[in-house]
């Protein structure tokens, strides 16, 4: 005979069942010890039959919890691979948006090295912010180099040496300017990727949520 429930419903009598099958497992008793001329076996202080049927009770029941938790645990699966759910950024199977879910908070098999997305946030990142540091400090030192050009040609002492055209610093300082090449407009390409991620993981969190909420199952 199957039972109907909700999704979520599913969900915490799976998490309950967890901890319920550790804690008969951990409480459990399969083996003691006893001697001929004792009534009682060792460890428990109870009869041989009362451990017996003790023993044979404990194994069962958690047999049957492991029955149930695998019954419910396929009923959710086969729910996820087959119920879909809607985002902004497409359509995707319940299964399919917490597996894409994991994997952008880098819970997934292969942690964090499959975030691609954030990694290539990171990369981009670091690279735009290491390129700006280098062309400031490469245009500082260029500024200063011009600086001592000037005041090599007009003599350090010379009040009018900012009245002046030089045109040949002018030069070497255009020439040698350092200038970033950002073909991507990376700051731009960063935004639009932050922005995704967030709505998307956003969007995923509350219709899996939601989907859960209003989802039924049969467990047979």
């Amino acid at each position: 005979m199957s039972e109907k429930m909700l999704v979520t419903q599913a969900l915490d009598e799976r998490d309950l069942l967890v901890k319920k099958i550790a804690d008969k497992i951990a409480k459990a008793s399969f083996v003691d010890t006893m001697k001929p001329n004792e009534e009682k076996v060792y460890a428990k202080r109870i009869s041989k039959d009362d451990y017996t049927k003790e023993a044979e009770s404990s194994y069962q029941q958690i047999l049957d919890l492991i029955d149930r938790f695998q019954k419910i645990d396929v009923a959710i699966v086969a729910s996820n691979a087959q119920t879909e759910i809607t985002t902004s950024y497409g359509t995707f199977t319940v299964a399919g948006a917490i597996s894409l879910r994991s994997r952008l908070r880098g819970m997934g098999a292969y942690e964090y090295e499959a975030d691609f997305e954030g990694n290539l946030q990171s990369k981009m990142k670091a690279e735009y912010n290491e390129r700006v540091r280098f062309c400031d400090n490469k245009n500082s030192q260029l500024q200063q180099t011009a600086e001592e050009m000037r005041l090599s040609i007009l003599g350090r002492d010379s009040k009018t040496k900012d009245d002046k055209p030089l045109s040949v610093v002018e030069a070497y300082v255009k020439e040698n300017t350092t200038e970033l090449v950002d073909p991507l407009d990376v700051k731009k390409k960063l935004e639009a990727l932050e922005e995704k991620r967030n709505t998307l993981l956003t969007e995923l969190d509350t219709q899996i949520k939601v989907s859960n909420a209003t989802t039924f199952i049969e467990v047979v």
